[in-house]
């Protein structure tokens, strides 16, 4: 090695900015001190493997989108502008860089790799809740915190959150279990007015009507039996901030009520206390269910549903974003690989194939577990076919043959549903005489939130059936 060799190496070596290069198959061939410090990956790591396992967020989605024009080659070896990038280092954390691209060329002009240098700007631009290029730091449609995917569908969520965000409007988010509706809630308080304040979120098909009631709104002490002290409510701690009402569809008439009577005077009681009490809170409701036929069908009130629907969101299904798939199941490798200290790089094609082709009636939460099944598996750097779960490799289970609105019977029992409970009724026979309820109710567990699922109907319809008999759980 020539001292200027020497010395070259001792500048690359000691220079802020990450230096690496690619050879014309775009694998790393050089990997500085700077670049170890930045992206969190070792050179003994990296020289070797493809320039994508940066884990550049903007060439991960580049790569959904367009598979051609994934690599710092991809233009012919013409040099990229200078832009903005977000990397994901294996801790999960996130840092926003400054990214130049320059093509390298032998004597005769023959393109024979590039050279990429890294800047790391996190200090002065460290809000990376965008994930995305310096370009979309005024993009309404740039992910929001917490969310992933650059689909077309999840961009014009991602509008919406904002929208709702710079507002004190009743939000009422809606779509499938398992597509992350807590998150949109979430990143809408994050995002608000009131994100100093507290978010407080309700479950309100966990607890029956008396419990939710006392839950939401507090009580004092003899309001009931077992009342030993004052409760303080939900939207009594939320003051200031959020109350996230989940699964707004299947609380009971009377709750309605009480609930109509926040959102129109922000006002409330507690249960046995005769005092009114402000309600200084934003309400952010979700729900699966069609709460619009609920109304038809005398279910939900339809004043409190227009009251709740000021700003609908509608999440899409996994299986309409699938552009959004291969960045989940790297998110989820990453977190898990986190977890349990394994080290797992990368999903084969076939296996990559079929989540693709998958229909995912549990949406993102299902994607999560089939990842988390394959970890148990998987005692390699790659996770293969073999190791997903067994529905994910069944053709009657591929995304064509999943018709919308069918997804709650794809595996012959309701969405839900645990295997030994009975089987749901013909088409169209959905309102039972008392013997079939309680048989239902008895198969179910006793819970209302299954039977309700197995009949095709909402809970508080079961409510009303179990009221109307006069059934009473043993």
């Amino acid at each position: 090695m020539t001292v200027s060799d020497k010395i070259l190496d001792l500048i690359h070596e000691h220079v802020e900015c990450g230096i690496f290069a690619v050879d014309a198959d775009c694998r790393v061939i050089y990997w500085n001190a700077a670049a170890e410090r930045i992206t969190g990956r070792t050179a003994a790591e990296m020289i070797g493997s493809e320039c994508c396992d940066t884990h550049c967020l903007n060439c991960i989605n580049q790569e959904r989108e367009k598979p051609d024009e994934r690599s710092p080659l991809a233009d012919n070896g013409e040099e990229f502008k200078a832009g903005e990038c977000v990397l994901r280092r294996p801790d999960g954390s996130m840092v926003r860089v400054l990214k130049n691209v320059r093509a390298m060329r032998d004597e005769s002009g023959n393109l024979i790799g590039a050279v990429e240098c890294l800047t790391d700007v996190s200090s002065i631009k460290p809000d990376l809740t965008a994930y995305s290029s310096g370009s979309e730091q005024h993009d309404e449609t740039a992910p929001v915190p917490g969310m992933i995917g650059r689909g077309q569908a999840m961009r014009e969520v991602y509008r919406l959150v904002r929208f709702a965000a710079d507002s004190e409007s009743t939000v009422l988010i809606t779509g499938e279990s398992g597509t992350g509706k807590e998150l949109i809630a979430r990143a809408i308080h994050q995002l608000g007015r009131r994100s100093s304040g507290p978010l407080v979120a309700v479950s309100c098909s966990a607890l029956p009507e008396s419990l939710l009631e006392s839950e939401l709104f507090g009580h004092v002490k003899g309001a009931f039996s077992g009342a030993v002290r004052d409760k303080v409510g939900r939207f009594e701690l939320a003051g200031g901030g959020t109350v996230f009402l989940d699964e707004i569809g299947d609380i009971s008439p009377l709750i309605q009520l009480k609930l109509l009577r926040v959102l129109q005077n922000q006002e409330y009681q507690r249960v046995g206390e005769s005092a009114t009490r402000t309600a200084d809170v934003r309400i952010i409701a979700a729900t699966n269910k069609n709460l619009l036929e609920a109304v038809r069908r005398g279910e939900f009130r339809e004043d409190l549903f227009f009251r709740l629907k000021v700003f609908p969101v509608a999440l899409p299904p996994l299986r309409d974003r699938t552009g959004d798939i291969s960045e989940l199941v790297q998110y989820f490798i990453d977190l898990f690989n986190r977890k349990t200290g394994k080290h797992v790089e990368r999903i084969d094609h076939e296996a990559m194939k079929l989540l693709m082709d998958y229909c995912w009636p549990g949406n993102v939460r299902e994607l999560e577990h089939a990842i988390e099944y394959a970890f148990v598996l998987c005692q390699t750097s790659e996770i293969t076919p073999f190791m997903l779960p067994q529905e994910i490799l069944r053709v009657e289970f591929r995304k064509q043959m999943c018709p919308p609105g069918q997804q709650n019977f794809l595996y012959g029992t309701p969405a839900g549903a645990q295997g030994g409970q009975a089987t749901p009724p013909p088409a169209g026979r959905t309102r039972p005489g008392r013997e079939e309820l309680l048989q239902a109710l008895e198969s179910n567990g006793w819970n209302q939130s299954a039977t309700a699922r197995y009949f095709g109907v909402s809970r508080v319809t079961v409510w009303n059936w179990i009221n109307k008999f006069g059934i009473e759980k043993p």
